[in-house]
């Protein structure tokens, strides 16, 4: 199990210090182990602290999340209900974040960064300004459209592709687990919350979840990918064959040599 200092834990958390410190104070989050002043927390604390900042974002109080996490330790094993909030609470990807500078974003897309292109990456979540640099929260995505503007997109095409592209993703993906978690809750949480063996079991769903839809999502989008690419390759050589017959019905016949 990964281990973190104070300030790496509220960092991987998006949060501060500080607010790690008060949810210690409130009885939101376990001390963390003491190695001589040092104090050394967990992926527990971790997925403990991500479920207190999607509470807080949802306009819960202090008290509303403590008197939930009483509830739910009471009814059932703390290791369940940690290990439930890891499923819950750790990040999908595995990808790590960097971070880079103006210059080196001009370098990477041929000098195509403008503020209205900057304006719309920070709007999608593609970069986010953290002082006098962006931090990249995947690096995969950017390289990705660096790739498509070498290739001679421009910079605002690949930003209006990923915008359709995200939104598409994302409702299919608020559909999927929505519908899961009306399953979970059905069948383990038929009194209004997760309790007892119910807990471990629905950690077990979620995580089975995540590489289901990651191989499924992969599945159908290269049968569609390769479906329109060959109806666009299709479309291509009909209307090419279409110009060749045009210009051949156009060219005069060549009179036989007397």
């Amino acid at each position: 199990m990964a281990e973190y200092r104070i300030d790496e834990l509220a960092r991987l958390a998006e949060t501060t210090v500080r607010n790690v410190r008060v949810y210690q104070d409130r009885g939101l989050l376990s001390p963390p182990r003491r190695e001589g002043r040092v104090g050394i927390y967990t992926e527990a604390h971790l997925a403990r602290l991500r479920l207190i900042g999607q509470l807080l974002k949802r306009g819960y109080t202090f008290a509303n999340i403590h008197e939930l996490v009483t509830v739910w330790e009471r009814g059932g094993d703390l290791n369940d209900i940690l290990g439930f909030e890891s499923a819950v609470g750790d990040p999908w990807s595995d990808e790590i974040p960097t971070y880079i500078t103006v210059a080196e974003l001009s370098q990477l897309f041929n000098g195509e960064i403008t503020p209205p292109n900057i304006a719309r990456a920070l709007r999608l979540g593609l970069i986010e300004r953290e002082g006098i640099r962006f931090r990249v929260p995947s690096p995969r995505l950017l390289n990705a459209g660096a790739e498509l503007v070498a290739a001679g997109m421009s910079v605002a095409t690949v930003l209006d592709i990923a915008e359709r592209l995200w939104g598409r993703v994302d409702t299919a993906a608020g559909e999927l687990v929505h519908t899961v978690a009306e399953h979970i809750l059905a069948r383990h949480a038929p009194e209004g919350i997760l309790a007892g063996q119910d807990v471990a079991e629905a950690a077990a769903l979620v995580r089975r979840l995540r590489p289901l839809a990651e191989t499924a999502v992969d599945a159908m989008l290269a049968r569609s990918m390769a479906r329109h690419l060959n109806d666009a390759m299709g479309d291509h050589f009909a209307d090419v064959l279409e110009h060749l017959g045009t210009e051949n019905a156009e060219e005069p016949e060549q009179q036989n040599p007397a």
